[in-house]
């Protein structure tokens, strides 16, 4: 780790005039600093901003600096939110990490966090190597000739499942964002990640209200147990009445380069019988433009299995 400076700005107006990377919960930038992939020379301790709180009135208002682990437990946040959380790390990393710091948190992709490999997000223009390197973690959708990386983020899956916004601050103000148009597929610019703007902080994420994804769930395929990265992942609402699927909400990772929303498959269930053979044929759609590359291909089909597991157990809560 190079040497850097430490400031701890105590208001939001005070941590954006200053220049520098800011720090929550630490458990990713931390990580990469300690690797030299991130060199930041001046470090924002912004814990000691009043960007707290849970507020779950009328729908889900959800303060940047609030740890997944509160969040995770607290009454009012919706089945897949919760299970994200919960499936995402230990109950260590749960204490330390904010919601915000995970939202942003970088990808998992070996080369990337290795110095010593080219990356493009890393270093624009030096390389792909998980192209035709060792891929079997990496992504069959949304990928480009530049980066095939996986997004790390298992909340940001129920999330995007559940059309939640991110409110941001900058030095031009205030704005939202939906979170499914803040991240950016790699493209030509690999390096660019998200929307955030120079300077600018996540200061809340936004839940609209959904009464009924008091029914949902993040069901997560690893290959370990014990808080691995998903090989693939499937956050689902469903509103089922009278044994049909009345509306339904899909999102997956561990498979695409953001969280993957699968409006098609959604639409497919709408109408359907809440049952396995509806459900297969929506998930039929789900891998639609998928790219596979040498050692991923089970993931096409992991990824259909995946999501109809999720829909069954949901089905199943119903009766």
């Amino acid at each position: 780790m190079r040497p850097f400076e430490l400031t701890a700005p105590t208001t939001v107006e005070a941590a954006l005039a200053t220049p520098g990377t800011f720090l929550a919960g630490g458990t990713t930038l931390v990580d990469l600093m300690k690797l030299n992939v991130l060199t930041p020379p001046r470090v924002l301790d912004i814990n000691a901003l009043p960007l707290r709180g849970i507020d779950a009135a009328d729908g889900l208002r959800i303060g940047a600096l609030e740890r997944m682990g509160d969040i995770a437990a607290h009454p009012g946040v919706y089945p897949v939110i919760s299970r994200a959380l919960l499936l995402s790390a230990s109950q260590q990393l749960r204490n330390m990490a904010s919601i915000g710091g995970n939202l942003l948190q970088r990808t998992r992709c070996s080369y990337f966090r290795d110095v010593a490999t080219p990356c493009n997000k890393r270093e624009p223009g030096s390389g792909c190597p998980a192209i035709s390197g060792a891929n079997r973690m990496h992504a069959v959708l949304g990928t480009s000739e530049k980066c095939v990386a996986t997004h790390a983020s298992d909340v940001a899956v129920a999330l995007v499942a559940l059309d939640a916004e991110v409110r941001l601050a900058g030095s031009d103000g205030e704005r939202v964002v939906k979170l499914a148009d803040f991240y950016r597929l790699p493209g030509e610019t690999p390096e660019v990640e998200n929307d955030l703007r120079p300077g600018e902080l996540i200061t809340e994420v936004v839940v609209p209200r959904l009464d009924w994804a008091t029914r949902s769930t993040y069901v997560k395929v690893r290959d370990r147990q014990s808080y691995e990265f998903a090989l693939c992942s499937a956050a689902v609402a469903l509103d089922i009445r009278d044994s049909r699927v009345v509306d339904a909400r899909v999102a997956v990772g561990g498979v695409a380069t953001v969280p993957w929303r699968l409006r098609a498959v959604e639409d497919a269930l709408r109408g359907e019988p809440a049952g396995l053979a509806s459900f297969e044929a929506a998930t039929a759609l789900a891998a639609e433009g998928a790219e596979p590359l040498s050692a991923n291909g089970f993931k096409v089909a992991l990824l259909k299995r995946t999501i109809v597991r999720a829909l069954h157990e949901l089905a199943e809560e119903s009766h």
